[in-house]
């Protein structure tokens, strides 16, 4: 009776699970997605009562990945936040986990996905915000 139940159950849902489209993400949705994910959690940081003090000289996070000059804006952050050393905020969990999370995303789009990506824009004052 439990074998034919779970049957039941598996033929029904068979029907939803392949009628749902699967897309595996590319290298683009993967860059997108981080990229809006780092610059929430900057934005957090910057708010959480704990980090916000040695936060607040740090200017605003925006990535935009079809900005050329989203590299070089990545690459100035990531010093600063490896410059914190000093502060007490620079050991805390949440501020070194957006360091390590900020190279890795500079690494994916200058290595990983070097062809895939198309800059469109090259003014680095909309990265500014």
């Amino acid at each position: 009776m439990a074998f034919f139940n779970h049957l039941m159950l598996v033929s029904s849902l068979l029907p939803l699970v392949l009628s749902s489209p699967f897309f595996p993400p590319t290298c683009y949705t993967k860059v997108l997605g981080m990229a809006r994910e780092l610059t929430q959690w900057a934005a957090d940081l910057k708010r959480d009562p704990e980090t916000f003090l040695c936060m607040a000289h740090m200017p605003e996070l925006y990535l935009d990945v079809h900005n050329s000059c989203v590299m070089y804006k990545m690459r100035t952050y990531i010093s600063l936040v490896e410059g914190l050393r000093e502060r007490r905020c620079a050991y805390t969990r949440e501020v070194r986990k957006l360091g390590v999370t900020l190279r890795q995303l500079f690494i994916f789009m200058s290595e990983k996905c070097h062809g895939d990506l198309v800059f469109t824009i090259h003014d680095c004052s909309l990265l500014e915000r």
